[in-house]
């Protein structure tokens, strides 16, 4: 009887002891990626391939560390430009991958309140931001965004829709200037700097392979700090104030019944909650034309 008594306690113990199974989304961009310096790298240029490549293999990195540390369920969304970037043949197997641009929730697509905690990948400053690497949010028609009254770039914008549904970030990568962004919104994100701007469009590099190594590094730190991780508070309703680069585009978006003029180049609305926000901003920066 004590030896079942001790088989059944060294069973449980060691059960206890395994490491418990999280679900984890990564949004990725590309200008924030380690070793890529210019625009063309991004988009189309003689070094494009070299960028997909940088850009695949940060993501493998990353999911690399979190197998290492946990078991997991993991979404990779392919997060810049047309959103097929990612060489998806090399990624890892054990990853679901989300492509295309063409989907309501652009970056946060497919997130819910069923993951345990979101990571951003090669993201960048805000629209406007000084010594920020090839900075923008969403797209070069937006000149400035704010959420119930907090100025954000593509990183906060993600970060309140993540709050929303109630998932922490817990590791932001990206220029340093993204860095420092993302902090003064989460200020207990683990960060990756990869690169400091040298104006906007010119940046002193890390080399991949440190950048990959910090990665690594810290995605264990903050997976073995995740149950203290906090989600954004986000309290509804959702005010948007969104300006854009033509006042004929403020025009074309103020069809959106709802829709109220603040001056010639911005609109506010007022949604009921981040899912309807994040949807019609999106519209408005990438749908919208004359």
């Amino acid at each position: 009887m004590k030896n079942l008594l001790y088989l059944i306690l060294l069973l449980s113990s060691t059960a206890l002891a395994q490491p418990q199974p999280v679900k984890l989304f990564i949004s990725v961009d590309m200008e924030g990626i380690g070793g890529i310096g210019t625009s063309k790298m991004t988009s189309g240029g003689k070094d494009y391939d070299t960028g997909r490549k940088l850009m695949t293999d940060e993501v493998n990195a990353v999911v690399a560390a979190i197998f290492e540390t946990s078991p997991a369920t993991i979404v990779v969304n392919d997060s810049h430009g047309d959103m097929q970037n990612l060489l998806h043949t090399q990624l890892d197997p054990r990853v679901g991958y989300i492509q295309s641009n063409i989907k309501p929730l652009g970056m946060v697509q497919g997130l819910d309140s069923s993951f345990d905690g979101v990571i951003y990948i090669g993201y960048h400053a805000m629209a406007g931001t000084e010594n920020g690497f090839l900075a923008h949010t969403g797209s070069g028609s937006v000149k400035g965004l704010w959420i119930n009254g907090t100025e954000v770039g593509e990183g906060g914008l993600n970060t309140f829709f993540a709050g929303a549904v109630g998932v922490p970030v817990i590791l932001a990568s990206g220029d340093k200037t993204f860095a420092e962004e993302i902090k003064k919104l989460v200020p207990g994100v683990r960060t990756v700097s990869t690169k400091e701007a040298i104006g906007s469009s010119a940046a002193k590099l890390l080399h991949p392979d440190v950048v990959k190594k910090e990665l690594q590094t810290q995605t264990k730190a903050a997976l073995k700090d995740i149950k203290n991780a906090k989600p954004l508070p986000v309290q509804n309703p959702i005010e948007f104030i969104i300006k854009v680069d033509a006042p004929t585009r403020a025009d074309v978006a103020m069809g959106i019944p709802g829709m109220k003029r603040v001056d010639g180049y911005t609109v506010s609305y007022q949604a009921k909650d981040m899912d309807e926000a994040y949807k019609l901003i999106r519209v408005i920066y990438k749908y919208l034309q004359w």
